[in-house]
């Protein structure tokens, strides 16, 4: 997304009016071959191609969920809440949107956050408990 396919993914970064974006036709690029896999994959009896398309469609399901729901909260039944991995996650994407151009961007790990995000979290909740 920060590579080739930056012309897509920019508008993501520079956020404009409007509830869509071109950043979401990444939907699209992930979900026609996620189809085909397990359409053809089932017609065909080719269970590893049934399985690779199931696969990209989980990561699909949960890049919804995470990025959409959790993270930047784009359909409001999923508010800001207290859970400590949530709030580690939305912090680590922060990071990664400090970053308006696509060099220099900092990853932010989606599901599997790094180190550094979790103590900058403890930190901050060491501080609360403090005062």
């Amino acid at each position: 997304m920060h590579g080739f396919l930056w012309y897509l993914h920019e508008d993501h970064h520079q956020k404009g009016k409007g509830f869509f974006e071109k950043n979401d036709a990444f939907f699209l690029i992930f979900a026609i071959p996620s189809w085909l896999c397990i359409m053809l994959g089932s017609m065909n009896q080719n269970y590893i191609s049934v399985s690779i398309g199931s696969g990209i469609a989980m990561y699909g399901a949960a890049y919804f969920i995470v990025h959409e729901i959790i993270i930047h909260q784009r359909f409001k039944f999923f508010t800001r809440n207290n859970y400590k991995y949530i709030r580690v996650i939305r912090w680590a994407h922060k990071m990664h949107h400090k970053h308006i151009n696509k060099e220099d961007g900092e990853s932010f790990g989606m599901l599997w956050v790094a180190k550094k995000y979790w103590d900058k979290i403890k930190r901050d909740d060491e501080l609360k408990k403090s005062f």
